[in-house]
């Protein structure tokens, strides 16, 4: 599946929500109910509370028939600091990730800052060039193609990179490219933590692993078990796991400062940070008690 992230990475731009596929009513309306929260809940100085304007951007959504397996609630998570700058990550009902993108001297404006970046995000997804249809799908496929010097019957068949990424867009037609974002941080994880390529070894085909994984949701389960493969990873070539963890935090940085989405990139830290709590565990388990 290595083809599937560069394919993915060529067609698809940063930034992007949920919604009822191809309805420009919705469109509308989201747009207007922006503005309406915008006026709603401006104060003095011209500010606006973009904050409670994201709640009632997703609120509405959900209200309007949106599938939000897990309600419409933005979530906010503070990086611990003492002073300045701080750093604040959301995330929104289907899984995606940004974060405050300016200098923010203090939690406040670190979370406004995310809300903002946040907002605009979802707003520009209800746009319909942000669905991912047929003319979407060969131009995908083509610039694909070309980056990979690839052929057209590689795009044809499943069994290659760029046969899956066409059956990846294929199965989620009439989805927004958020949507699909979401759907492909679990196949860069797994591509990133090596289960892609222990399962090939273990010849499953691609198309086993795109239909068990396209309706498997990135849980706590899954984290652990990738957690435990860095452990492993460490246990076998030590700081392992410390570097994996300065390039990530790299990453992440650059991404949020760039105004990116964020989760493929905090997923990772998550999972890494999790892998550092069960090394220590274990390392204290097996300290000789006195």
């Amino acid at each position: 599946l290595h083809s599937l992230y560069g394919g993915v990475g060529a067609g698809l731009g940063p930034g992007t929500g949920h919604c009822n596929p191809g309805n420009p009513a919705v469109l509308k309306e989201a747009v207007e109910a922006v503005v309406r929260s915008f006026a709603k809940h401006t104060q003095g100085y011209g500010r606006v509370n973009v904050v409670e304007a994201l709640q009632e951007f997703w609120q509405m959504k959900l209200t309007r028939g949106a599938d939000l397996r897990n309600g419409a609630l933005v979530v906010y998570e503070m990086v611990p600091s003492n002073s300045p700058p701080y750093v604040c990550y959301v995330s929104l009902p289907g899984g995606s990730c940004f974060g405050s993108f300016q200098f923010c001297p203090t939690k406040a404006e670190a979370r406004r800052s995310a809300a903002k970046i946040a907002l605009m995000n979802s707003v520009f997804n209800e746009h319909p060039s942000r669905r991912i249809t047929d003319d979407f799908i060969e131009k995908s496929v083509s610039e694909a193609l070309a980056s990979f010097n690839g052929n057209r019957e590689e795009a044809d068949n499943p069994n290659t990179g760029i046969g899956a990424f066409r059956f990846m867009l294929e199965s989620n037609k009439g989805k927004s490219m958020l949507e699909f974002q979401e759907l492909m941080t679990v196949f860069q994880l797994l591509h990133w933590n090596g289960s892609l390529k222990a399962m090939r070894e273990r010849q499953c085909s691609r198309q086993e692993v795109l239909a068990h994984y396209s309706h498997r949701a990135l849980d706590d389960d899954m984290r652990t078990q990738m957690a435990a493969d860095w452990v492993n990873r460490e246990q076998s070539t030590a700081s392992t796991i410390a570097q994996e963890l300065a390039m990530t935090e790299r990453e992440l940085e650059d991404a949020r400062l760039a105004g990116r989405e964020l989760r493929f990139y905090k997923e990772k830290k998550d999972i890494l940070m999790l892998a550092v709590g069960q090394l220590s565990a274990a390392n204290a388990a097996t300290l000789p008690s006195h």
